[in-house]
C-alpha cells in the first residue's frame, strides 16, 4: 500500500487512495476529499501545463505534520495528501486531499483546512508554461 501522504510524479488514483483510507478503520462515517487540477487558463494567458518543484523531504515532513495536526483538531480517523510534482498538463490532477471521520461535518472542514494549510505551508512551487514562455507563481491560498 502507498503511503498516506507523499509527493510523486506520477498521476493518482482518487478510488485507490478513498479505498485505502477507508480500509483504516470501520467507524468512519464521513470522508470528505479536494482534488486540484490545472487549469488551461490563469491571469488573462492560457497554459498549457504547470511544472511542480518542491524540497522533497521539506515537504513530506511538512505535509506529515499537517496530517497529524488535522487528526487532532478535528479528531480525524484518517487522513491522505497526494501532491504531484514535474511536469502537469492543462486538465490533469495535482493534489489530492481526503479526509475522514466519524460525521461529516468534521471530514468537510479539516479537508478544506488541509488544502488551504498545504498552500501556505509546503514548499512546492509552480511554474506555469504558456505559449508566451514560462512564469513562477507566487503562492496563494
Amino acid at each position: 500500500m502507498k503511503d498516506a501522504v507523499r509527493i510523486q510524479l506520477e498521476d493518482f488514483s482518487q478510488d485507490e487512495e478513498i479505498a485505502a483510507l477507508r480500509a483504516s478503520s470501520k467507524r468512519m462515517g464521513g470522508i470528505a476529499t479536494f482534488i486540484g487540477c490545472a487549469r488551461d487558463f490563469s491571469e488573462g494567458r492560457e497554459v498549457t501545463q504547470i511544472s511542480f518543484d518542491a524540497y522533497g523531504s521539506m515537504a513530506v515532513g511538512e505535509m506529515n505534520k499537517l496530517r497529524d495536526e488535522a487528526t487532532k483538531k478535528f479528531a480525524l480517523l484518517g487522513v491522505r495528501i497526494v501532491h504531484r510534482v514535474g511536469v502537469v498538463g492543462a486538465g490533469e490532477q495535482i493534489v489530492f486531499v481526503a479526509a475522514g471521520a466519524e460525521h461529516r461535518a468534521p471530514a468537510l472542514q479539516a479537508c478544506q483546512w488541509l488544502i488551504d494549510e498545504l498552500k501556505q505551508r509546503v514548499p512546492i512551487w509552480k511554474k506555469e508554461i504558456t505559449p508566451q514562455g514560462e512564469a513562477w507563481l507566487t503562492p496563494h491560498p
